[in-house]
């Protein structure tokens, strides 16, 4: 009996490491100002199979100190036209929400990051929602950063559930892989 379970347990572990990627897929994007497109950082991600880590370093003069919405929007950007990206990016048909939400929330919901005194964005995000590869790849759609604080859906308004009410779009970039990173589905 025990030898069974010690080769169920062995099968299982092989069978789990089958269908999971030995690599990590990686992609990145350079975030510029809407209408401007003054690059002002990069937003760079890794994807190692079980949840995506995401680091953000900009720096920007219109990054007022405090939070700032944080989202993965449907479509690339047009040029430098933050709004060409499109709503959040909502494959499941969701409502807006926390990113801890992970029963009803867009799966571009990233919540916020912070911006202090000069304009500078360090934040490290991670996040078992957004994935680099598959079915659901947010290869090609875009990242955005807005004016305001994003109220995770707790607004009391429609456009709470939808946008968070997190104003306007200062800045934006279109996530592209890695060279060289395994992106197969």
């Amino acid at each position: 009996m025990l030898l069974q379970v010690i080769a169920l347990c062995v099968g299982a572990q092989i069978s789990y490491a089958d269908h999971h990627h030995e690599h990590p897929a990686e992609a990145t994007c350079v975030m510029r100002l809407h209408d401007d497109g003054t690059a002002i950082g990069t937003v760079t991600m890794i994807d190692d199979g079980t949840a995506t880590f995401v680091s953000i370093a900009l720096k920007s003069d219109l990054l007022v100190p405090g939070l700032h919405g944080f989202h993965i929007h449907e479509d690339p950007v047009d040029g430098v036209d933050c709004v060409s990206t499109g709503s959040h990016y909502n494959p499941f048909d969701k409502e807006h929400s926390a990113p801890v939400e992970y029963t009803n929330r867009h799966v571009g919901d990233l919540g916020n990051v912070i911006a202090v005194g000069d304009g500078v964005v360090d934040n490290k995000i991670v996040d078992s929602m957004i994935q680099l590869r598959g079915p659901y790849s947010i290869i090609g759609r875009a990242v955005v950063i807005h004016a305001g604080e994003d109220d995770l859906g707790l607004g009391g308004d429609e456009e709470s559930k939808s946008t968070g009410n997190a104003g306007s779009r200062v800045a934006c970039c279109t996530i592209e892989a890695v060279q060289g990173g395994t992106m197969e589905a």
